[in-house]
């Protein structure tokens, strides 16, 4: 039964790619829409029984953010505001390393669970949706500093080019991508959708948010973006290509790239951590 189960789990993927093959005949719009909401769908990421405790223990409050219940949870400091922005499926709880590391250096720390994430509300959540609650966290609690983790640095980045704001100084990214159009060319092959469907999705994604695949591009929105970066990559990631974070450092001129070897995707390890914070507290 396992193995059954097993094999059905890995031809799901398959069959939703037969399905939009076959809708995208019918109806290149309702395929699109379909593909979009596939891929946008949260499907792991809320908080664990063995995370509760720790996120408890913060001070925590429910914002109303882009038709959704977010989830915020602060530890008081009596230094600069840091915010903290998780990756996908994923929740605040993955940043407890860190935290500890800033409030040992007295930082004031805001985090929320994005949308379909934690205990925030939702099923779905993509880049536009979460800057717009980054917006709305920035608005809030102005902090001077923000950090983000995979798809949540690529969201700070396209945060700070959509609304730019002079009193955030610096953004630290964590293996983010950069090429929308390389996640949506992984995301084609895992599913085996057709080009028709691709074309098809495309023309969605530009109808919605006004920026073709190829057009979203991390490396593009930091072009002129005067704030101090960090960017923190390892070279084996196994998620998110190395060379994303080289394309984005490239285009930014006030960012300093900082390759690990052997750390993985999530580089929770206290030499990341500590560096992160010498960044911060660097004048």
């Amino acid at each position: 039964m396992n193995k059954l189960r097993t094999a059905l789990k890995r031809l799901q993927p398959r069959l939703i790619g037969w399905y939009l093959n076959l809708l995208v005949l019918i109806s290149p719009s309702r395929a699109a829409r379909k593909a979009f909401f596939v891929f946008s769908k949260v499907r792991r990421g809320r908080v664990q029984p063995a995370q509760q405790d720790y996120l408890q223990a913060a001070r925590h409050k429910v914002e109303s953010v882009a038709d959704h219940q977010i989830q915020t949870y602060q530890w008081s400091g009596d230094g600069p505001v840091v915010l903290l922005i998780h990756g996908w499926e994923s929740n605040t709880f993955r940043w407890r390393n860190l935290i500890g590391h800033l409030r040992e250096a007295g930082f004031h720390i805001v985090a929320f669970d994005a949308p379909a994430h934690g205990y925030s509300s939702g099923t779905y959540m993509h880049v536009p949706m979460y800057a717009e609650c980054v917006e709305h966290m920035v608005q809030k609690f102005q902090p001077r500093y923000i950090v983000g983790h995979s798809v949540g640095g690529m969201t700070a980045l396209y945060h700070a080019h959509r609304h730019p704001n002079e009193g955030v100084e610096k953004i630290v990214t964590i293996g983010s991508p950069s090429e929308f159009y390389e996640i949506m060319e992984d995301y084609q092959r895992i599913v085996g959708f057709n080009d028709r469907v691709m074309q098809a999705l495309d023309q969605f994604i530009f109808e919605e948010f006004g920026y073709h695949t190829h057009e979203f591009s991390t490396s593009r929105f930091v072009e002129g973006n005067p704030k101090k970066g960090l960017i923190l990559h390892d070279k084996s990631d196994p998620i998110t290509p190395f060379h994303a974070s080289v394309r984005v450092h490239n285009a930014w001129r006030e960012s300093v790239l900082v390759p690990t070897e052997g750390l993985g995707h999530s580089m929770h390890q206290e030499a990341v951590n500590k560096r992160i914070v010498a960044f911060l507290s660097e004048s």
